[in-house]
């Protein structure tokens, strides 16, 4: 898909990757909507970006608010042709431990924060390009998803988390067959750690630790390598039901 004039949806948009993907996207040519909590840096990041961005507070755990969110980016924008969601995030807390079982409201909690709030953004981010007029190879539509490679290799502590991610990743096939007749295509990125968040300014010394199993480079990944690869798939129409590593070769060891 061609970026330019295009109203690109980037969830967590306020910083880290999201941000980084925002602003390569509007660097594209795209008119830019970040979705982000109403606390967030996402007004900051609208104000730097510039040109058309807009910024839409919103809680991904807020089944109505994000609702009201898109609907919002298509009042103001007319369309959504291209959606990348980044928000979500974990705890360590392990199966069992010596307090007792892993609350399960714990767990619920991780899987509504990343699982479920993923695909309620889906269904109504789908909904809105299924409404588009085709480009000229037939598409209406790019999602992309934020995974991760604990999906697959979840560390000790990481049950609800990679259960949650392991569900993102598994439905990346199942809804871009779902969504492909409507010419919308699903995807997801597993980043491995990433220098956002609590790894944002981390010593090197604790970043070396985190990174020793990575084939090249070994360090954190940076936002902007997020961002290059959510171009190329938004970019390659080929790129479609699948769930890309972007994780220099690292394989996460049980802890």
């Amino acid at each position: 898909m061609d970026m330019a004039k295009k109203v690109a949806v980037v969830v967590g948009g306020g910083s880290g990757m999201g941000r980084a993907t925002a602003e390569l996207l509007a660097e594209r040519g795209a008119t830019v909507a970040v979705l982000d909590l109403p606390q967030g840096k996402g007004p900051q990041a609208v104000a730097e970006i510039g040109g058309d961005a807009t910024f839409h507070p919103c809680d991904v755990t807020d089944e109505t608010g994000t609702e009201q969110a898109l609907d919002a980016v298509l009042e103001r924008h007319g369309a959504v042709h291209i959606a990348v969601n980044t928000a979500g995030g974990g705890y360590s807390k392990r199966t069992i431990s010596r307090q007792g079982p892993l609350p399960l409201a714990d767990f619920r909690k991780i899987v509504e924060l990343n699982l479920i709030a993923t695909f309620n953004l889906n269904r109504l981010q789908a909904w809105h390009m299924s409404k588009n007029e085709p480009d000229e190879q037939g598409e209406r539509g790019v999602i992309v998803n934020t995974s991760s490679i604990a999906a697959f290799e979840g560390q000790i502590g990481q049950v609800a988390y990679t259960a949650a991610k392991a569900g993102i990743a598994g439905m990346s096939l199942t809804m871009a067959r779902d969504l492909g007749g409507l010419g919308i295509r699903v995807t997801a990125i597993a980043p491995s750690l990433f220098a956002t968040g609590l790894l944002e300014g981390a010593p090197p010394a604790l970043i070396a630790d985190l990174t020793r199993d990575a084939a090249f480079p070994k360090r954190a990944g940076l936002p902007h390598e997020f961002a290059w690869l959510a171009e190329a798939i938004i970019k390659n129409p080929m790129l479609n039901g699948q769930t890309i590593r972007l994780d220099g070769g690292q394989r996460f060891a049980p802890k």
